[in-house]
């Protein structure tokens, strides 16, 4: 990968305020004025609220809400062209120097409706163009992407070391994934103490890139060795974070454990295997928002509790006559996924001639890999009445599709935490997954769902026969469904780890201030 010279374009004001450059410096707020409160920074490639490709969007705007009853807790985020275009006032707050390559920026402020502070990081010429965070139109990777996300680890640490100007500094840095990589090795390089945690959410995906570009970007060379961001001849961003981090975590306690072996580590086994060892390595589950809550979500054709069905009856058939499925009172059986290799899909279509045998019905919403799309819409093809494929995404029809069926596949060769099953159970559609990351954390096998063990359409189809079974029986099916809309994996309970996190971290920073 290498960095391609992009057109710098006029910075379009549009509905921004620019605000006067201080005369002096402002005074930095270095303490919350909230008691008790501790000021945190997220760092992100995305948010839901403002542009979205997969689960890291939803936790980037879903954590820092279920925090804010116990933090001051903001956002920084890239201002992509749809971020610039999202309807909300964004004045001017500050200001970043530019950095061997990296170009100067502004910092814009964003205050959602609900409170939440979001700053975004104005750089026309690495953000403002047609396409997702990380692809174009044609889903190639932006060749500058290695530009563009050291822009934002060095925005953040810019914040953290107050030089932005915002009047605001953060006692503690929360950067997620690959594209926030560099925030905790920039603070490092600048002898920041303020502490920071790095989130891995998905270790197969680590924005590694070409030596060459070390001095482009800034990066020392006491950064290019196997211990710090060295990565089989290259420089690994996802790696940075894991190696400046003062803590590590993933997205759920299983998965931190598979990262540390070689079926699941990614090649960087050995490098989490010495963190772990070291205690600096932890799996926080992820969590679901308050608003899904079957009895009044307004998504839904007609909402439904454990003491009354007949919603979810009315969902179901509203899916079947959406999906272009024959009416039916057999098993509906429901896939909501990113249609790649790792979710299986493969697996799926072994076993939907054993559903439909089984008078069975399957409804598949979702895009991603090309190949798999056309595999779908081929058995869609084969199995007209009884499977059907739509192509896309839709909130409303996903929830719909969660209320209406029966099961859920989700038969990942991984799955670091999975949001899809928290979602089905808390609808009463119980998951038929694999016991893998946050799936085998959070679905208590016979009870709330049903898991199989190996990634093999044998062991995937014992588990979908037990679904079955469980189905032909309906007090059993009841009480399952039941159970699973009980689980409640909610933030506001998945933010005490968290906060016992940060508060250890600056509980430790503090103690350093006093002795030093």
């Amino acid at each position: 990968m290498s960095v391609a010279a992009v057109d710098a374009r006029p910075f379009r004001l549009n509905h921004l305020r620019p605000a006067q450059p201080p005369a002096e410096r402002p005074l930095l707020q270095l303490r919350s004025m909230q008691e008790g409160k501790k000021k945190i920074l997220f760092v992100t490639s995305e948010l839901t609220d403002l542009i979205k490709t997969g689960g890291l969007a939803d936790v980037s705007a879903a954590l820092p809400r279920a925090l804010a009853a116990l933090h001051d807790v903001r956002v920084l985020i890239p201002g992509y062209a749809q971020v610039m275009r999202c309807g909300l006032p964004i004045r001017i707050v500050g200001s970043v120097s530019g950095h061997a390559d990296l170009p100067a920026a502004r910092i814009g402020r964003l205050d959602m409706p609900d409170g939440l502070i979001i700053y975004i990081l104005i750089c026309p010429e690495l953000y403002e163009r047609e396409g997702l965070p990380y692809t174009n139109a044609n889903g190639q990777d932006w060749p500058d992407n290695p530009l563009r996300f050291a822009r934002l680890g060095l925005a953040a640490a810019d914040i953290a070391a107050g030089t932005a100007c915002i009047r605001w500094a953060p006692e503690l840095v929360h950067a997620h994934d690959w594209p926030a990589g560099l925030a905790p090795a920039y603070m490092h390089w600048r002898g920041l103490r303020t502490p920071s945690v790095f989130t891995i959410h998905n270790l197969a995906y680590q924005g590694n890139i070409d030596m060459s570009l070390r001095r482009s970007l800034g990066i020392p060379g006491e950064a290019c060795s196997p211990e710090r961001m060295e990565f089989y001849g290259k420089l690994s961003l996802l790696k940075a974070g894991i190696a400046y981090a003062r803590r590590v975590t993933t997205v759920s306690a299983t998965y931190a454990r598979e990262i540390t072996t070689s079926e699941f580590g990614c090649g960087m086994e050995g490098f989490l295997s010495m963190k772990a060892r070291q205690g600096l390595l932890s799996g926080l589950i992820n969590g679901i928002d308050e608003s899904w809550e079957p009895e009044d979500d307004a998504h839904l054709i007609q909402g439904f509790g454990v003491h009354d069905w007949a919603g979810k009856a009315a969902n179901a058939a509203h899916v079947r006559e959406h999906f272009g499925l024959a009416p039916s009172n057999g098993p509906l059986f429901a896939v909501v996924s990113r249609l790649v290799r790792q979710k299986g899909l493969d697996l799926t279509i072994g076993v939907a001639r054993n559903i439909v045998e089984a008078g069975g019905q399957l409804a598949i919403l979702g895009c991603g890999e090309a190949s798999i799309e056309e595999e779908l819409r081929e058995l869609s093809r084969r199995n007209p009445g009884q499977i059907a494929a739509r192509i896309g995404f839709d909130e409303t029809e996903a929830r719909r599709l969660f209320a209406g069926s029966d099961f859920l596949l989700m038969p990942s060769r991984y799955e670091p935490c999975g949001l899809s099953q928290m979602y089905a159970q808390r609808y009463a559609s119980l998951p038929v997954a694999r016991r893998t990351g946050g799936l085998a954390d959070s679905i208590d096998d016979g009870v709330t769902g049903f898991l199989f063990d190996e990634p093999t359409v044998a062991s995937y189809r014992q588990a979908v026969d037990r679904a079955l079974s469980v189905f032909r029986q309906p007090q059993l099916l009841d009480a399952m469904r039941c159970r699973a809309m009980g689980t409640g994996f909610f933030w506001r309970h998945a933010i005490e780890p968290y906060d016992h996190l940060y508060r250890q971290l600056l509980e430790v920073r503090e103690v350093a201030h006093a002795t030093a």
